[in-house]
């Protein structure tokens, strides 16, 4: 049904972030949780992309673009092929090499084969003509060779697949420790991949070329030595980019801002190519491209989070490896999906959504991220060129004013070239080359480890929770995994500084979100005894059995502010129905247990009712308000083996 819809609506021509977006609403409305519980993990995935370490990675996307559509606008093509011509034209085909190469590097910084196609089409078409080689080759040549520059750092796709691929926590077997990902590594992984398919290119080439008796020009050393000086610094840039980020000069984010402006002070102070009230045109251009692809990654991510919630990927993974059981074949396959999907979106796009489905998969296979990464963005440049609707083969027949099956004809060898260097990247992984995960325990690490360690100290020690356990941060310290504790933390730091606030009903009402939103999060009551098992397992303070009170031993929490219905959620509106009788209303106002107070004393009792003078929502660290209550028989018809239950979530009969 999912798929019918998204078809339907493409044909209808809607926007793609719009249909995401739809889709991932229809999920929520859905789901038997509720809109509001599954809808409120798309907003928070949205805020995650914008924190931490994510944030460092998408701070980065703008500013290579913006990097891009300054050379765009420069006279850097026309430098670089004028350098590239006299150094390689006494080649056979040397022309044609010259296309290859100046469209790797336009494609590294913009990211997209058509601005390339765009950019370097006018330039290089009529060169390529006038030289003799074939226009249909031509034509191919420069319609096939757009989307070379992919598998380069800081391409686009790669800095986006890194970091969404890093947004699935898939962490790596104990026998491929060195599979850990970091999307700094992975800049590195296309660069082998790429040069293959550079050389396999340039053969086919030197090949027609060959065949053709395209004519060559002569080697003048003088031509190079005049033309060197313009092309230099485009062409070390894509080194000073590696070597900053392999040499720890800065982070992705910090080495892109040095990029844009290592190329404003050479477009703009050294070859004056570039005038200050060009920048404003530039600037809305590129920000607008910006704008259409962080729109899409938002929605794509709220698509993921819904699939992701309705269990598609481990749905996915069983029905693969149920059905095919060789590695080989599920390359195979994985290689005609992603071929089909590169031809049917763009690649941010294709990224956002196909690689949370098949990450998981290639994981069971024993397939190195990095590995699958190269492979994921090799089918995606072929997808541009596949027929009938590849992305380039539209662009130049706009562009270049030829039907669209004589562009299609004109770069099949082209892509029969890109697809025979896909079979070779996929089956041999050893061409896929990554640095050493960075060694634990970096200046860094020791940095955070000290903030958190000052931090801890000045954080509350303790924090009652809903269920009434008594929860110790110390405690968090025995949580296997790294965000678990983090999180765990983070919550008793959020709960210190609500107390910071001077106003009191302010810092009461903070410290009750925080904590029931984190309770929420991690004690789902419909969760069930299975998933409390889990989280028990992965070192979680164990939640108190039977908390509801209703001495049913179920664990769970009383629903609707029915303690004797026993039917699940917290107390409403501090109704305590523990007491039979109808109209016996409980003063409290709020879900949640007074601040040291326990609503026991609201049982029938012949003892005389004690009143606790303490106000606030949860209970005070330490203190046990058994005194509130005086249990009696009377008073707890439910009794379990665990003890009887009376109140609002009191648990084994005892108030606090």
């Amino acid at each position: 049904m999912l798929i019918i819809l998204l078809a339907a609506f493409f044909v209808i021509g809607s926007p793609l972030f719009a249909v995401m977006l739809f889709i991932s609403a229809l999920g929520g409305l859905a789901s038997p949780r509720g809109f509001d519980a599954d809808f409120s993990g798309f907003v928070y995935e949205f805020y995650s992309l914008g924190t931490g370490d994510k944030a460092t990675i998408f701070s980065s996307i703008p500013l290579f673009i913006y990097a891009g559509y300054i050379m765009a606008a420069s006279k850097t093509a026309d430098r670089l092929v004028a350098f590239a011509n006299a150094a390689l034209g006494w080649v056979p085909g040397g022309l044609g090499i010259v296309t290859i190469l100046a469209c790797s590097v336009y494609t590294t910084f913009t990211g997209a084969s058509g601005v390339t196609i765009v950019a370097l089409g006018g330039l290089l078409m009529p060169a390529l003509i006038k030289q003799r080689y074939p226009e249909r080759f031509s034509l191919g040549l420069v319609t096939g060779t757009g989307s070379v520059g992919l598998l380069f750092p800081p391409a686009l796709p790669i800095i986006l697949f890194g970091t969404i691929y890093g947004l699935q926590r898939i962490q790596p077997k104990p026998e491929h420790w060195q599979w850990e990902w970091e999307t700094e590594r992975f800049l590195f992984a296309g660069i082998v991949p790429g040069m293959l398919l550079v050389a396999m290119l340039s053969a086919l080439v030197i090949f027609i070329a060959i065949i053709k008796k395209v004519p060559r020009q002569k080697f003048d050393p003088a031509t190079v030595a005049r033309t060197l000086p313009g092309a230099l610094p485009v062409i070390l840039l894509p080194f000073l980019i590696l070597a900053g980020i392999a040499l720890g000069v800065g982070d992705i984010s910090q080495i892109a801002s040095l990029t844009v402006l290592y190329l404003l002070i050479v477009e703009m102070g050294i070859y004056r190519d570039l005038k200050p009230k060009m920048l404003w045109a530039i600037t809305r251009e590129s920000m607008a491209l910006i704008g259409a692809i962080f729109i899409i990654i938002y929605s794509a991510t709220a698509v993921t989070n819904y699939l992701v919630t309705a269990g598609v990927p481990k749905a996915l993974v069983d029905w693969t490896t149920a059905h095919i059981h060789e590695r080989w074949m599920f390359l195979l396959a994985l290689n005609v999906l992603l071929l089909l999907a590169g031809m049917v979106m763009d690649i941010f796009s294709a990224i956002l959504i196909v690689v949370p489905l098949i990450a998981p998969v290639a994981f069971e296979y024993d397939i190195s991220p990095y590995h699958l990464g190269v492979i994921f963005l090799l089918n995606l440049e072929i997808g541009y060129l596949h027929p009938p609707i590849g992305l380039n083969l539209f662009i130049s027949s706009f562009k270049f004013r030829k039907p669209l099956l004589e562009v299609t004809v004109a770069t099949l060898p082209f892509m029969l070239v890109v697809l025979a260097s896909l079979l070779v990247v996929t089956y041999v992984p050893a061409i896929t080359v990554v640095p050493d995960p960075r060694p634990r325990g970096t200046i860094d690490n020791l940095v955070l480890t000290v903030k958190s360690a000052q931090q801890a100290s000045i954080n509350i020690k303790e924090i009652k929770l809903p269920n009434r356990k008594l929860m110790k941060q110390e405690e968090c310290l025995t949580i296997a995994s790294d965000n678990d504790r983090d999180d765990c933390l983070t919550l008793f730091t959020d709960v210190t500084d609500c107390r910071a606030d001077e106003d009191a009903a302010e810092a009461k009402s903070c410290e009750q979100d925080k904590i029931a939103s984190w309770f929420e999060m991690n004690f789902k009551p419909e969760e069930g005894l299975k998933g409390l098992a889990k989280k028990a397992a992965e070192g979680w303070p164990a939640p108190v059995v039977d908390g509801d009170g209703d001495g049913d031993g179920d664990g769970g929490f009383e629903g609707e502010g029915d303690d004797d219905l026993g039917d699940g959620g917290f107390e409403a509106a501090g109704e305590d129905d523990a007491d039979p009788k109808p109209d016996d209303a409980d003063p409290e106002a709020g879900g949640f247990e007074a601040l040291g107070e326990d609503d026991d004393d609201d049982a029938p009792s012949d003892e005389p009712e004690v009143k606790d003078p303490e106000a606030g929502g949860f209970e005070a660290l330490g203190e046990d308000d058994e005194v509130d209550a005086a249990p009696t028989p009377a008073a707890a018809p439910d009794a379990g083996a665990a003890g009887a239950g009376t109140g609002s979530g009191s648990a084994t009969g005892s108030g606090g």
